[in-house]
């Protein structure tokens, strides 16, 4: 069976920056399953998955635009400490959900310095090709309820 919209598809992969870093893996684990069409990865790959079948192997570079987006600098300000209520070590490299205009989001802090945190709330790969290398492990039809909740089930049904 071929990937297309409305499928179940499974896939280890490997993803890597430019330099060749491993960023993230399935390596050891289980392959990632997710529904075809309904957004649950990245467009770019996404779209480079679209007519393969199992057993297929390729190596996709997904840019910016088709991954995480373009790095943002109004997503990158300057908050007083006291915004933090509660936490009394701040340092760069945590991570906090904070609420915008549009609901919840997560934040990095980037610097601490004096009163002041400097957080960014892009994503954490934002402006960066996707390197991945991609072996699909299973398609198959999704079920009536993977379809209606947009997402697929693990083993044995639903799981959430």
């Amino acid at each position: 069976m071929q990937i297309a919209d409305r499928c179940a598809v499974s896939f280890h992969y490997t993803l890597k920056n430019d330099a060749g870093e491993v960023i993230d893996s399935s390596e050891g684990s289980s392959p990632l399953a997710y529904l075809h069409g309904a957004g649950n990865i990245v467009p770019g790959l996404e779209n480079a998955l679209t007519g393969k079948n199992p057993g297929d192997k390729l190596s996709v570079k997904v840019s910016p635009a088709e991954g995480y987006g373009e790095r943002d600098a109004r997503l990158i300000q300057d908050v007083p400490r006291r915004a933090f209520q509660g936490i009394k070590d701040i340092k760069a490299g945590m991570s906090f959900t904070a609420d915008g205009p549009q609901g919840p989001s997560r934040v990095t802090v980037t610097r601490v310095a004096g009163d002041m945190v400097t957080v960014d709330g892009n994503h954490p790969l934002a402006g960066e090709n996707l390197n991945f290398d991609v072996e699909i492990t299973a398609v198959r039809e999704a079920s009536a309820e993977e379809l209606e909740h947009g997402h697929v089930h693990g083993e044995g049904g639903h799981h959430h």
